[in-house]
């Protein structure tokens, strides 16, 4: 952390990147919070950095307090990093060595929030005079303002219930127009804080996009102030939320940043915009439209294709029946995958579908905007809210999502397989080789014989590491990614695609897990 006393702290508020650990949230590209702060900061904020550091830390501490056992005479202990500390110097020592970048970003936001009250009077001679809105907000733009009041609460309602039986897991977005994406992250972040919340909020000009984990009375009390809110009461609904088991457990800690863009799709929205996306169907207009497309007689002269929109490695273990699931690793190829296969695009009815329904709003958007689609829809709440209605439909195997849970179960079928043995499995686990990241599919069978890397070379790899713990020069993206296609054809597929699955490659030849080559189109279900 930088000293308020250093001639550098203000390079090196402005070198702090908040970074997401989840492969779709994920993006170097974050909107740094004090790129315009220097110049909007008079001598008197500056002086306040010290103040602002010491805040920030102080927050971010409390966020981590548990309760400590009954038998011990202290009231509170501390967990972060799913490690638990009993006394105040050693959850300070790991907040300083561990967390230096989160304490650094909320430090700036605290900094803006100042240098905004300092300047309300000026902002309200103008703009503020034409926006009632905004002139509404600035009059109380203190972030303690927005807070809901929890004293009627014991900190323990608010804390309990956050394991994975009793507490809760909030998926929601929503597009929209934000004129000051950077004090609503710093509101959000307070507010997270405030609720015991962990997870992952992303925010800009064009919305916010979160998932947050915490007791089911706190994620109760998010809801309502995000409703209750200016910026999205026009916008947001109840059932915008999607809900599952989870809580505060199933994220590491609280990450929130103001990027370019809510998903990161790699194309400016003011290029593609989240106001022109392909018509939204209910999952129950949406299962009659799967339910049409697979009773064809003959499906490959179909009209309509069915494209999943997420990576290889979700629906590897869940899908709808019939898809087509682009062979991709992140969401920001999908604009190359369309362009690359445009013509099979040609002329046809496109349902799309993701998780939530975020990828679907400009992903839809893109491919309109191609002009070679008869019709573009897309499911609106995503796979998780037609799961919700139709746990046994045409949507088979579990569904991912990006926390440490890595699926959610709403029916009994497994569609994956274990990547050594090929026998029946859909529980992800990361790479036993440090650094690597993937997730592979390992049976218990196989992970009793040490097979538990994602690949052959990451499993020599560990084997090196051991032998030289010294060594230290893994990429997060193994090796052997580099044997798939970054951008796959599914035109020079077609002769014998889409009815029948890829022959899986021998391990020997390409690894096993996911890195080996993904089915693009699964196929559809026999016809009695």
């Amino acid at each position: 952390m930088p000293s308020s006393n250093s001639s550098d702290q203000e390079d090196d508020l402005e070198a702090c990147v908040l970074r997401f650990s989840d492969l779709d949230l994920k993006e170097t590209s974050l909107i740094n919070p004090s790129s315009s702060l220097k110049a909007e900061l008079d001598g008197s904020t500056k002086k306040k950095y010290s103040f602002a550091k010491k805040k920030a830390f102080a927050l971010f501490v409390k966020t981590k307090e548990v309760p400590a056992p009954l038998f011990e005479c202290k009231e509170k202990w501390w967990k972060c990093c799913q490690q638990l500390f009993m006394d105040q110097t050693s959850i300070h020592r790991h907040v300083a060595t561990q967390h230096a970048d989160e304490i650094c970003h909320q430090t700036a936001s605290i900094l803006k929030q100042l240098a905004m009250t300092l300047s309300a009077s000026k902002s309200l001679k103008s703009a503020d005079e034409r926006n009632p809105l905004k002139e509404y907000l600035t009059h109380d733009h203190e972030v303690s303002a927005w807070l809901p009041d929890v004293s009627c609460f014991s900190p323990d309602e608010l804390i309990s219930g956050q394991g994975g039986e009793d507490g809760e897991v909030l998926l929601y977005y929503c597009y929209c127009d934000l004129e000051d994406p950077r004090w609503i992250c710093a509101w959000q972040t307070a507010l997270c804080q405030h609720l015991h919340l962990t997870g992952k909020v992303r925010i800009a000009t064009e919305g916010i996009n979160g998932t947050v984990g915490g007791s089911k009375l706190a994620t109760r009390l998010y809801v309502e102030v995000m409703l209750s809110c200016p910026w999205f009461k026009d916008y947001l609904c109840k059932d915008d939320f999607k809900t599952s088991k989870g809580g505060a457990c199933c994220f590491p800690e609280l990450r929130v940043g103001v990027f370019e863009e809510i998903v990161p799709m790699g194309i400016s929205p003011n290029k593609i915009s989240y106001r022109t996306p392909g018509t939204h169907l209910s999952p129950g207009e949406f299962h009659k439209e799967v339910e049409k497309f697979l009773s064809q007689a003959n499906p490959e002269q179909s009209d309509t294709i069915l494209l999943d929109c997420r990576n290889f490695y979700e629906s590897k273990i869940g899908r709808f029946q019939g898809c087509l699931a682009p062979d991709i690793r992140k969401f920001s190829y999908f604009p190359s995958y369309i362009d690359k296969n445009l013509e099979l695009f040609r002329e046809k009815r496109v349902l799309m579908y993701c998780t939530g329904g975020i990828r679907c709003e400009r992903g839809s958007a893109y491919l309109k905007a191609k002009g070679v689609c008869k019709e573009v829809f897309q499911l609106k709440g995503g796979i998780h809210k037609y799961l919700e209605e139709f746990p046994d439909g045409f949507y088979k195997g579990k569904l991912f999502v990006f926390d440490e849970r890595y699926a959610l179960s709403y029916n009994s079928d497994i569609v994956s397989e274990c990547s050594y043995c090929e026998a029946p499995w859909d529980q992800y686990k990361l790479c036993s080789t440090p650094q690597c990241r993937q997730l592979v599919l390992t049976c218990p069978d196989c992970q009793g014989q040490g097979l538990t890397a994602c690949c052959v070379t990451c499993q020599d790899k560990g084997g090196r590491l051991a032998s030289s713990p010294t060594q230290n020069s893994f990429k997060e993206e193994c090796e052997c990614t580099a044997r798939r296609p970054r951008i796959p054809s599914e035109l020079s597929q077609q002769a014998r695609l889409p009815l029948s699955p890829e022959p899986r490659p021998d391990v020997g030849e390409s690894g096993p897990g996911l890195c080996e080559r993904h089915h693009q189109h699964f196929p559809r279900p026999s016809q009695s």
